[in-house]
């Protein structure tokens, strides 16, 4: 569809990008099966869009993308789809598979420094060309919390995930459900805005930039980065071996409540050669709510005296694509470390348990 005419007056302009995902897919009449239908014909699927009250174009990505095998690469083609048109448009809605949205807006979020238009991440959990979709309802309010201002001012120009009920700051969300449609939820944060017979939105909540600057797009993400989740019984041969694996830049290593992991000399040595050697080691929990406070117990302490470093209440998802986006930008190991402890675009709450 071609770019709306920015003249029109008290209509907001909407980019909606398909990535792929189950909201894009249509039965087969003739087989049953499901396939990706074309975006040109979005009306035809959505009739309801003729009433949206707002001017919208779309494009899609050739061929659709299976979110499971989304990427740095497939992140960096949606940044760039957003960069290109971002002076075309007042918002845009990017249309993606359930699976690793949250990796998505968490990864988009840091890669559009100094986003002030909204970028509404959505899906469905059935196709939108079956009768009980709810893809229908996600990607209507999409548009319209991307089409909202106040005083010629984005309402919620952040990198978002509406899904249902809630709006969800992107890099605070996780998948907490898969057959059920509240698929999403940010354990730590408030929602953004609550979607019943009206959206409620709580602006106090709602990311806002200091200063308006002009959107920088970032492309580059190094994937040399792993999740590490520490079970009881990791042997140190597995250990080791995972943080000598060639390349290996940062660790996402999730541990038991509020930070804790094995206190055995082994198991802080073999975390002591990986920091020696520059690998930077986040810790996070693996527990839905709550924050890591690595100065309360004694395996906390000796973590840090081991060179890890505290993620607080940040998400697995958010703090895996940070440290791609810090590596993928040229930072040294020490600089990861220094914006890894500190909030760059809301993604963390930062929580002082002592005082120095």
């Amino acid at each position: 569809m071609a770019a709306p005419d920015k003249t029109t007056e008290e209509k907001a302009s909407i980019l909606i990008i398909y990535t792929g995902g189950t909201i894009g897919m249509v039965e087969d009449p003739k087989t049953g099966s499901l396939e990706p239908f074309n975006f040109e014909h979005l009306v035809d699927h959505v009739p309801e869009l003729k009433d949206v009250g707002h001017l919208y174009s779309s494009i899609q990505f050739d061929p659709p993308l299976d979110s499971s095998q989304v990427g740095p690469e497939d992140w960096a083609k949606m940044a760039k789809a957003v960069a290109d048109n971002y002076d075309k448009y007042d918002g845009f809605v990017i249309l993606h598979g359930t699976d690793t949205m949250a990796y998505t807006a968490s990864a988009l979020s840091f890669m559009l420094e100094n986003l002030n238009k909204p970028v509404i991440v959505t899906g469905s959990q059935l196709p939108i060309g079956r009768f009980r979709t709810d893809g229908k309802e996600n990607l209507i309010t999409s548009i319209e919390i991307a089409a909202a201002k106040k005083n010629n001012i984005a309402v919620v120009p952040e990198v978002c995930i509406c899904f249902q009920e809630y709006l969800l700051r992107g890099n605070r969300c996780k998948k907490e459900n898969a057959d059920y449609f509240q698929a999403f939820e940010t354990f730590n944060y408030p929602p953004l805005a609550h979607i019943g017979v009206e959206i409620e939105i709580d602006e106090d909540v709602v990311y806002k930039p200091e200063t308006v600057k002009p959107l920088i797009p970032h492309y580059a993400m190094d994937p040399n980065v792993i999740v590490l989740k520490i079970l009881p019984g990791i042997s140190p041969a597995i250990l080791k071996g995972m943080l000598s694996i060639p390349g290996l830049k940062g660790v996402v290593m999730e541990t038991f409540g509020v930070g804790n992991a094995p206190s055995f000399d082994w198991f802080i040595e073999i975390l002591k050669e990986a920091t020696s050697k520059g690998i930077v080691i986040v810790n996070v929990t693996q527990c839905m709510i709550g924050s890591v406070a690595m100065d309360i117990y004694d395996t906390g302490e000796a973590m840090l005296d081991a060179g890890i470093i505290c993620g607080y209440d940040i998400t697995t998802e958010s703090a895996a694509t940070k440290m791609m986006y810090l590596f993928g930008a040229g930072f040294s190991s020490d600089k990861v470390k220094e914006y890894m402890q500190c909030s760059l675009i809301g993604e963390m709450t930062i929580h002082k348990t002592t005082e120095n």
